[in-house]
């Protein structure tokens, strides 16, 4: 077995293969850019080299100080993760010279299936059933157009060598299928210094389902059941779940022979996912392979007791798999959200900044019990209570940077059936703090109480259909206003006791603790007359009974009990009030005496500033191209800028007919929030 391994990555999937190592007794090398020098997977690492400045191509995509790395430190092998170098041929194919071990497929097989139109092309000999598509040199924007009218619309434009969600646009028309193709084009040669683009047949209302393989260097490969990813937004995941809701035994059978196909056909080895486009009477075709462990692996382990981690390791040690197929199961049920920096209440721009305070729910059994024993994946076993398992990268004072991709964590939960994992998951979301940056817990939130996601009947355009203007919040029901309203009065009431110098005991009757007893409590436009009293709690006459509150000044949430139902809810002091936030819902809560409501209904709302006349940059980024000049007349629906934040290519429009008065920024200029792009002549 090796024993020193450098792991050719940063953040959370760093800091997993490190966890893994180590349980293997294995020693590991970290590398870290400028902006990374006190990341999280710098200080789990054995060692840690310096490789450049924050930028990833002048750091964690050079290949050479990696191997400089690894041979300044003794590393034997190289764990890529994902993203990055972790499909890069060329890498591999210089660590192999150098006599260092990929921990990986090798080079064939990334070419093969690296390039999505090799891909495609070795998938359908293999037997594999395939999108109808292009896939041959689009060379304009023209052409991209012509080729998408020729397949029909709508399409899909996608980066040849991307991934992520990078370099990929949907069209429905000309003019769109234009501006994806120079979109598109200028994502991919920006991420993977690879321009080329592919068009293929849309599949409308699909589901994304996914196959993960593992393959031996012996010829033995097996299929590790699938992973349904089809809550995306632009393309990029963000809840997973294994195994599909949607699939059949015999569909799964089928999607998971044909991925083993397709592997053997190149000869793979290591860990690998064929990825599916599933149609809504369990039609399948073939999307890519991405060589190299998925972001959202955890989930496969958690319902398999597989570590992927470790095996891939193994095989690249020259070792054979320890199970066959016949060995793969299915137990229970596992869920995955991906917890980014980015704002959900302004249309998911990217955020960057420091985490003030970082408090993900604790890892294992939800209830707390203490587990018979650990799984092989991180899984705790020997009883059927939900567990909490959090991969993350970062800790309370990490930096965010804008150079690098802006996941936070990845939160996941298992339990014995769906509704197990998803309640479950829904109790570690609302206990999930996060302050100083923009985050989507909310959005995700919001996702685990719907009915489309409780149903099952999902799709990889539910976000687009579901929250077409936008995500504003999850709206709370009257029951759950009233509760709010009470659990409000509960929270002023603990600040009161501790203003006057009585320190609350926790778990103490709302009664016991409110001066004055009645409360009036505004909810936006709503006022609810809040009676409570040591047996129960009433909100506007209605008796809602006991309600218990742990909760005093400071703490970052509250727990509250009404009878045997407790809330999980995040508290933000706020004037007069608090800030409420659990299941997606956020409301602001103010709570007053009756005498003093009457006068704080007459005070007048501060309105917002006008800032009709400019173009402001919604997040933090860098100016790719400024579309108009100066003294331009624009159109509703123009595009005036394209801005880059976290690798993403960002198109601001025109809202309404406008001339361009000014423009005070540049081409490559970083600019901050709400920084003024262009005035606009009133």
């Amino acid at each position: 077995m090796f024993k020193k391994i450098l792991i050719a990555n940063r953040g959370e999937i760093a800091c997993r293969v490190i966890r893994t190592a180590k349980k293997m007794g294995i020693a590991t090398v970290a590398v870290y850019s400028d902006a990374d020098r006190d990341a999280v997977h710098v200080r789990q690492a054995d060692e840690a080299v310096h490789i450049g400045p924050p930028q990833a191509n002048q750091s964690y995509l050079l290949g050479e100080k990696i191997i400089e790395a690894c041979k300044a430190t003794g590393a034997e092998a190289v764990h890529p993760g994902y993203g990055f170098l972790s499909e890069n041929a060329a890498f591999c194919e210089k660590l192999e010279a150098a006599g260092i071990t990929f921990i990986g497929p090798k080079p064939r097989a990334i070419k093969a299936m690296g390039d999505k139109i090799t891909s495609k092309k070795l998938a359908a000999e293999a037997g594999v059933s395939t999108v109808p598509g292009f896939m041959g040199l689009i060379d304009s924007a023209e052409h991209a157009a012509q080729i998408a009218g020729e397949i029909g619309y709508p399409v899909m434009i996608k980066a040849s060598a991307g991934g992520g969600g990078k370099g990929m646009r949907i069209a429905w028309n000309d003019e769109e299928a234009r501006d994806g193709f120079d979109r598109s084009r200028s994502e991919a040669k920006s991420s993977f210094g690879d321009d080329r683009i592919f068009i293929e047949k849309f599949v409308e209302q699909p589901r994304h389902i996914e196959i993960q393989v593992l393959a031996d260097s012996f010829g033995n490969c097996v299929y590790l059941n699938e992973r349904e990813c089809s809550i995306q937004r632009r393309n990029q995941k963000v809840v997973e779940e294994a195994p599909s809701s949607f699939l059949d035994p015999e569909t799964r059978k089928a999607m998971g022979e044909q991925s083993v196909a397709l592997a053997k056909a190149v000869d793979y080895e290591s860990a690998g996912t064929v990825e599916f486009i599933v149609d809504k009477n369990r039609n399948f075709y073939f999307l890519e392979m991405n060589t190299r462990l998925q972001v959202e692996h955890p989930v496969t382990e958690l319902i398999t007791g597989v570590d992927l981690v470790e095996q891939m390791i193994r095989v690249a040690n020259g070792e054979k798999l320890p199970f066959t197929q016949d060995d793969v199961k299915i137990d229970g049920w596992a869920i995955e959200s991906r917890v980014y920096a980015e704002d959900p209440y302004r249309g998911f721009l990217p955020s960057i900044g420091r985490l003030k305070r970082y408090g993900p729910p604790a890892e294992g059994p939800l209830d707390g019990s203490p587990a018979a024993g650990e799984g092989p994946a991180g899984r705790a076993i020997g009883g059927g209570a939900p567990i909490i398992r959090n991969d993350t990268g970062v800790r309370e004072g990490s930096e965010i940077s804008m150079f690098y991709d802006p996941m936070i964590a990845k939160l996941c939960t298992w339990g014995e059936t769906r509704e197990a994992a998803t309640e479950a998951m829904g109790k570690a979301l609302d206990g999930f703090v996060i302050d100083g940056i923009g985050h989507n817990v909310p959005f995700v939130a919001a996702i685990m109480q719907h009915p489309r996601w409780r149903s099952g009947e999902i799709s990889t355009g539910f976000i687009a259909e579901e929250y077409p203007d936008g995500f504003a919040g999850a709206e709370p029901d009257a029951p759950m206003r009233a509760r709010l309203a009470a659990v409000a009065v509960a929270l002023a009431a603990s600040s009161e006791r501790r203003l006057a110098g009585t320190a609350p005991s926790l778990g103490e009757k709302l009664g016991l603790s409110v001066p004055g007893n009645r409360r009036i409590v505004f909810i936006g436009e709503d006022r609810f007359t809040v009676d409570p009293s040591e047996a129960s709690v009433t909100v506007d006459g209605s008796d809602l009974g006991p309600l218990t509150c742990r909760w005093q000044r400071g703490d970052l949430a509250a727990r509250a009990l009404f009878g045997d139902d407790e809330l999980h809810i995040r508290v933000d002091p706020i004037t007069d009030g608090f800030r409420l936030r659990l299941r997606g819902i956020e409301i602001d809560a103010r709570v007053y005496p009756p005498h003093l409501a009457k006068l704080a209904d007459k005070m007048p709302v501060k309105e917002a500033p006008d800032t009709s006349n400019l173009l402001l940059c919604p997040m933090p980024g860098v100016v790719v191209w400024l579309a108009v000049a100066e003294g331009d007349k624009v159109e509703a629906g123009q595009t005036l800028a394209v801005i880059e934040a976290m690798k993403m290519e960002n198109v601001l429009k025109a809202e309404h007919k406008a001339v361009v008065k000014s423009i005070p920024v540049k081409a490559g200029d970083s600019l901050a929030v709400d920084a003024v792009i262009m005035e606009f002549e009133q």
